[in-house]
């Protein structure tokens, strides 16, 4: 790869935000916020969900027009009209959330609004899907650019949002949590492609909550907190803890969460799991998935892991019946559930976080407070109505509970941050007082601080004896918090460790089809490892 072209100390931003102010109604997110980005460097953005960053992002891209303040392209003043004046500019946003048309193809979704033109001004579609294809070769994925975007995996639609991208030649890249749902090789495919566009003057703005890659891939960063400015520092001049500390304002010792800690009430060895509470025989569906079998006892944590593809989204998807199943058994405390039935599941105590929070999790036009209650509606409904005082209030506990930030109850749930947005997730399906709860990437794409909640939260829950069943593609998380930790790989259990014998070189030999020195394992599930 050539080698990247540094950044000048000197050299003036190619795109800088100049004190620069935002609120929505009577919540300020940003309050004099700076920024900027000069060419040929990859710049990280950090700090707690809710401190401005996704705002940040918006006003670059021309979606939100600052309040006070100012927007400088090459040194002098500008104004982003809406995303169309912003990409014209050459600045093109990778967001943390794909947006994806899932009726089209992918070739259409990376040339949408400017597909290539032939005769008489129709779509060239030839052309498309070979520009399209020859950017994805660049990113080295195997996506056939004529199938379409719907049914595409998590990473596979960040994927087409990169190569969109990556297509603009912009000057500007932002990456929005671009590496969320990515495995280990597809992270080191970006970082290529990454520093590719460096070395050819490209300046990026990096947004990841994974402290590992902002210091692998970036030379500045800057802190926000609260929607104001922190500090902005070469990265070599401070620390992780450093960063942490002026992240959340408390020490990064106080943020640490394992099953095993002091103030986790159930210590593995303290409490004994009691009968179990999910039991899986013979699962198997055709092409995804087959034969997996595991239980899950009262007051257990069990981790799926594995690498991307592996299955284990579409085991916890085939457990709760969304997705069919072609055998198999899942019983729920002593209750078979029929297969394909959510609603018989969730009457047997069965909750389920899903990896999509925005696709599968939430209704984004809907309130904080409709969304928070929608598995309870007819609870809290009197003769088919819902009763506004009882939905208001049960939102209003759950939401306190959880720590989320919001403005109003009344607000679309879309607004929130992404942090907060897991966290309406969650409480919606902890208010069910569920028995066993499934929960997909809990944390992926939030803050330290935050994690550090969902941590405690599921240990406490583990402690009030729900069975968990927790699928998380951080290793860190997984040793952390699980009792057992089951590896799956190519859609078969493949090795079921114990607490004492897991360890991260142990998991992904596992998962990749390296045997550990220490032995085989006995057979189990899993998904996608980031070390």
């Amino acid at each position: 790869m050539a080698a990247s072209r540094p950044a000048d100390p000197d050299d003036a931003p190619v795109v800088a935000l100049r004190d620069v102010w935002k609120s929505f109604g009577a919540v300020a997110a940003l309050r004099g916020a700076h920024l900027a980005l000069r060419a040929g460097e990859a710049h990280a953005l950090v700090g707690e969900n809710g401190a401005g960053k996704s705002t940040l992002i918006r006003v670059l891209a021309g979606v939100h027009r600052p309040d006070r303040g100012v927007v400088e392209l090459d040194g002098a003043p500008v104004e982003f009209r809406n995303p169309q004046d912003a990409r014209a500019a050459g600045l093109a946003v990778i967001h943390q959330e794909p947006g994806l048309f899932p009726d089209l193809t992918v070739a259409e979704n990376v040339f949408v609004g400017r597909q290539p033109r032939g005769r008489f001004g129709r779509i060239d579609e030839r052309a498309m899907r070979a520009e399209a294809g020859a950017v994805l070769a660049r990113l080295g994925v195997p996506l056939d650019p004529r199938r379409p975007a719907r049914g595409l995996s998590i990473a596979d639609q960040q994927i087409v949002e990169i190569a969109k991208a990556v297509s603009l030649k912009a000057r500007v890249l932002v990456m929005d949590e671009p590496t969320a749902a990515l495995s280990g090789p597809e992270v080191e495919r970006l970082f290529s492609v990454v520093e590719a566009l460096r070395a050819q003057g490209a300046a990026v703005l990096f947004v990841s909550h994974r402290f590992a890659e902002v210091t692998a891939l970036c030379q500045r960063v800057t802190v926000l907190r609260d929607g104001a400015h922190v500090s902005t520092a070469p990265l070599a001049e401070t620390t992780v803890d450093r960063l942490v500390e002026q992240m959340v304002g408390r020490e990064p010792d106080a943020l640490l969460v394992r099953r095993d800690s002091p103030d986790v009430p159930d210590a593995p060895g303290q409490h004994p799991p009691g009968a179990p509470a999910l039991e899986v025989k013979g699962l198997s569906r055709a092409g995804v998935y087959r034969d997996v079998g595991f239980e899950v006892r009262a007051g257990e944590i069990v981790a799926l892991a594995g690498l991307v593809g592996a299955g284990r989204s579409e085991v916890a998807r085939g457990i709760f019946g969304v997705d069919p199943r072609d055998g198999g058994t899942v019983t729920v405390a002593g209750r078979v559930l029929p297969p394909g039935r959510p609603r018989a599941a969730m009457a047997a105590g069965l909750a389920l976080v899903p990896e999509d929070r925005r696709q599968q999790g939430l209704v984004l036009a809907l309130s904080v407070q409709r969304n928070a209650t929608l598995p309870r509606a007819r609870q809290l409904s009197r003769f088919g109505f819902l009763v506004g005082g009882a939905e208001r209030r049960a939102a209003r506990e759950w939401a306190e509970r959880l720590r989320t930030r919001y403005g109003d109850l009344d607000d679309p749930v879309g607004t929130l941050s992404g942090g907060n947005q897991q966290k309406v997730v969650l409480a919606k399906w902890l208010a069910t007082g569920p028995r066993v709860l499934i929960v997909d990437e809990p944390t992926r794409g939030i803050d330290i601080g935050t994690k550090a909640e969902v941590h405690r939260l599921i240990a406490q829950l583990a402690a009030d004896g729900v069975a968990i069943l927790l699928i998380s593609s951080e290793l860190p998380e997984v040793l952390g918090m699980a009792d057992r930790v089951l590896v799956m790989r190519e859609g078969r259990l493949v090795a079921e460790l114990p607490r004492a014998e897991a360890t991260e070189e142990r998991v992904i030999r596992a998962a990749t089809g390296h045997e550990t020195p220490a032995g085989p394992s006995r057979a189990a599930p899993r998904g996608e490892v980031t070390a």
